[in-house]
């Protein structure tokens, strides 16, 4: 699971020692030299391996730790009576005593309903100084739902801070304190940043402020389900509940990102954590400080991953892209003239390698921006001009692909739509599925299902489908169906 690292001051403190060993390679150094070597023998000596130096990570530290704050959150959110209990009480929902209080809220509420009600919300997490004249850059859930935000410095300096305006596309949040001639970081530059550099992270993981550690960039532009907006930067520094919104920093001690999740299994940290580019940062940090919020383009479309049975099916050379699989009427998709069963490649030049990349990429647009879309279409490369929209008029949806796959023939049984069927399920056509088996089935197609399209060719009739299916060189074929409002690509093995 990603996990937010905001959290309440921890009791526990797990302690862990670490060691230096010597290691040959990038990062490391060795010496060579000839052990017992007989006399008549004459030793090859291999030439010594380049010394490779540690960054000093103490310098970056004292020198940028003090532009690095602590902030604490108080507010409250809407629980139900349930999770008021648990809050309210301090007690976890798994703990047996939590039913006692459960049932005890019953009694005080006898017909039994659910009500919401307004809990405490208590939180910390970390934040850094971008403008001498107090502006702070830190994450937006930090300070969701807070009524106070207090920054404390690293000398010890407390001031309450305004929320300059959150953006939650890109969990961005600016805040300015009252104060003068505060230390700043040097901003520095994600293009720049390499696979395997080092990084080090400073910030208040479970509270504890201006900790450090230190580890490398594991990998750039990943897409995480949840913010779709941000190419995030994958590192292996340990961060924690606490570090959310603290700078990461590359060996010239620039800041780079800001730490905002981990993917963990326990909610602490597991060697994978997750940081938004610093670019990204500063042009909704620039937007905020201007109009109070920060703006995103939209396309209008919801797209999924391209694996390889869908790149069989549409004739890919490899599976790249994000495929279309619903457009909003009278969108800018729409008016660019996209269509179902399109694989958009590239945006302005920009290659699109997962579905991810392309919110990622339209999401940091201005809106009313005109782009060029290369898409694949019917087995031929085209170009579309497209003029973005507003994101905050109605947020694109991203569909996730179901990449379940079955064996063997189509295992569909089929009939057309009637009238009525056509105008409550909102379609010109297609084909109404009363049953699915075999690899359609194992695929995720469901009986009620409507196909509206094979391979990119609208389902017009039985026999048109068996056409389809027998001209069929690849091992699979693309079912476009829609399952109530939703329409979704789902590949399917025939061979």
């Amino acid at each position: 699971m990603n996990t937010r690292l905001t959290s309440p001051r921890a009791l526990v403190i797990a302690l862990a020692s670490a060691g230096v060993i010597g290691a040959v390679g990038a990062g490391a150094y060795t010496s060579a030299r000839a052990v017992n070597a007989p006399a008549t023998t004459t030793a090859t000596t291999a030439a010594p391996a380049a010394m490779v130096t540690l960054p000093d990570f103490s310098t970056i530290t004292s020198r940028d730790g003090p532009a690095v704050v602590n902030i604490s959150v108080t507010g409250t959110m809407k629980a139900s009576d349930d999770q008021a209990a648990a809050e309210i009480q301090g007690i976890d929902p798994d703990d047996p005593m939590f039913q006692f209080f459960r049932r005890f809220q019953g009694q005080m509420n006898p017909r039994g309903q659910q009500q919401q009600r307004d809990v405490p919300v208590r939180a910390e997490g970390s934040g850094f100084i971008v403008d001498p004249n107090g502006i702070i850059i830190t994450n937006a859930h930090v300070v969701k739902d807070a009524k106070e935000v207090t920054v404390k410095l690293t000398d010890r300096r407390e001031f309450r801070a305004k929320v300059l305006g959150a953006d939650a596309k890109t969990d961005i949040a600016v805040l300015k304190i009252d104060a003068k001639n505060l230390p700043v970081l040097a901003l520095g530059n994600t293009k720049d940043l390499k696979v395997g550099e080092w990084v080090l992270a400073i910030g208040s993981p479970f509270g504890f402020e201006n900790t450090v550690t230190a580890g490398v960039v594991s990998a750039k532009g990943r897409s995480l389900p949840d913010d779709s907006y941000v190419p995030f930067i994958q590192t292996d520094v340990a961060v924690n509940p606490g570090n959310s919104g603290g700078p990461l920093l590359n060996t010239r001690g620039e800041v780079v990102g800001i730490n905002s999740q981990i993917y963990s299994r326990s909610g602490g940290y597991q060697g994978l954590s997750f940081a938004i580019p610093i670019d990204v940062a500063i042009q909704v940090k620039d937007q905020i400080v201007a109009t109070g919020k920060a703006q995103h383009a939209r396309l209008g479309i919801a797209v999924q991953e391209v694996n390889q049975a869908f790149a069989d099916s549409f004739k890919l050379d490899k599976p790249e892209g994000a495929l279309v699989s619903n457009i909003e009427k009278g969108g800018p998709g729409d008016k660019a003239g996209l269509k179902a069963g399109d694989v958009i490649r590239k945006v302005d030049g920009q290659a699109i390698v997962s579905s991810g990349d392309l919110p990622a990429v339209i999401g940091q647009q201005a809106p009313g921006k005109k782009v060029t879309l290369e898409v694949w279409r019917q087995g031929e490369r085209q170009e579309l001009q497209a003029k973005l929209g507003d994101a905050s008029d109605k947020p694109a949806k991203v569909a996730k692909a179901d990449t379940a796959t079955g064996q063997g023939k189509l295992g569909l049984a089929l009939r057309p739509l009637q009238p009525q069927e056509k105008r409550e399920a909102g379609v010109d056509g297609g084909l109404l599925i009363e049953d699915a088996a075999g690899p359609s089935a194992m695929a995720g197609v469901q009986a009620g299902d409507v196909l509206l399209a094979i391979n990119g060719t609208p389902a017009q009739s039985l026999e048109q489908v068996r056409e389809v299916v027998a001209k069929a060189t690849n091992k699979s074929v693309a079912l476009l169906i829609q399952r109530g409002e939703d329409k979704i690509f789902v590949p399917v093995r025939i061979g």
